[in-house]
């Protein structure tokens, strides 16, 4: 994913709520959108700051039916999450801390992706060793970069 197209404008706003507590975070970057046989997908990239630097990882969102979102980054700390609506899934993630095994119990997903933009929000609980641990929200919104003619720096 290192010559990835930037064609679309990505804004992802996050919501988690823990123990009473809520916080959200929201970014703005550049990447790309298509469908293949009858599957979405959205690609951009993450810059992650840790205590000694910034690190960049590859993050690809592949939904299915509108049903079963799989949200994949690659890079120093890899993680896989899948979100079916009313399902559980058990997800892997890498942290600098150590390996997690978590499950995902998924309540919401809506989505209304197409060529020309459009949006993907899901809502779910995590479980950290049987014992909840929050929940979530995200919204990706789309927008397609429209050419025009100039050349951009």
């Amino acid at each position: 994913m290192d010559d990835l197209v930037r064609d679309y404008l990505i804004k992802i706003t996050g919501k988690q709520e823990v123990d009473g507590e809520s916080n959200s975070i929201e970014v703005e970057t550049t990447g790309h959108y298509e469908e293949k046989d009858g599957i979405k997908y959205i690609y951009y990239k993450e810059y992650v700051e840790d205590q000694d630097n910034e690190s960049e990882r590859n993050t690809v969102v592949k939904i299915e039916e509108g049903e079963l979102v799989s949200i994949i980054r690659e890079g120093e700390y890899q993680s896989q999450l899948m979100l079916e609506l009313e399902r559980q899934h058990q997800c892997y993630y890498q942290t600098p801390y150590g390996d997690m095994l978590i499950k995902v119990y998924t309540s919401v997903i809506e989505e209304s992706l197409n060529k020309r933009g459009g949006s993907l929000r899901a809502v779910y609980s995590l479980d950290f060793n049987g014992n909840f641990g929050s929940e979530n929200e995200f919204i990706i919104e789309l927008k397609k970069i429209e050419e025009s003619g100039a050349d951009v720096g």
